[in-house]
């Protein structure tokens, strides 16, 4: 069996929150994909070259959701492993907390067919990863808005795809 080669990647994003009716609420993209049909995650993407981390969110959170955004604090990074091309990739993604300062969801570009906001009490239901659904419970500890529901409702996913 061939050894697969091993490489690195990194990217940055956000989760974009604002309030409706005293609730938070984060952006979210959907797209297909061939092995995965379709995914809800959030924005996040690659580096250009002389970038630093938050201009690269910044960037990245604003084409792929047509909002313009400020950040208003750093959040946990996300690793992980996927293969790619005969390539073995470990890849790390670093978040930021973020607030919406104008833009528009319908002028996002076509790396997400679909962007929307929704309820963090969703974010469990909705997001595709467990990186990510963890990552948006920690983010409703840090903003200190319905964390227990957050953190009960990703657990209640976690179980049930491990017993499938």
């Amino acid at each position: 069996m061939a050894r697969l080669r091993t490489a690195t990647a990194t990217s940055a994003g956000g989760i974009v929150v604002r309030y409706e009716a005293g609730q938070p609420q984060l952006v979210i993209g959907s797209r297909r994909r061939e092995r995965d049909g379709r995914t809800w995650t959030l924005p996040k993407g690659t580096p250009e070259r002389g970038e630093t981390t938050e201009e690269t969110a910044l960037r990245e959170v604003g084409e792929e959701t047509g909002l313009q955004v400020r950040i208003t604090g750093p959040l946990q990074d996300i690793e992980y492993w996927f293969v790619q091309s005969g390539t073995r990739i470990h890849k790390t993604v670093h978040y930021f907390l973020m607030e919406p300062i104008g833009g528009d969801l319908d002028r996002h570009d076509r790396e997400f067919e679909q962007v929307r906001w929704i309820d963090f009490s969703e974010a469990s239901a909705m997001l595709t990863f467990e990186t990510e659904r963890a990552l948006v419970a920690h983010a409703a500890e840090v903003l200190g808005v319905g964390a227990a529901s957050v953190d009960a409702a990703a657990g209640s996913r976690s179980a049930a795809e491990a017993a499938s």
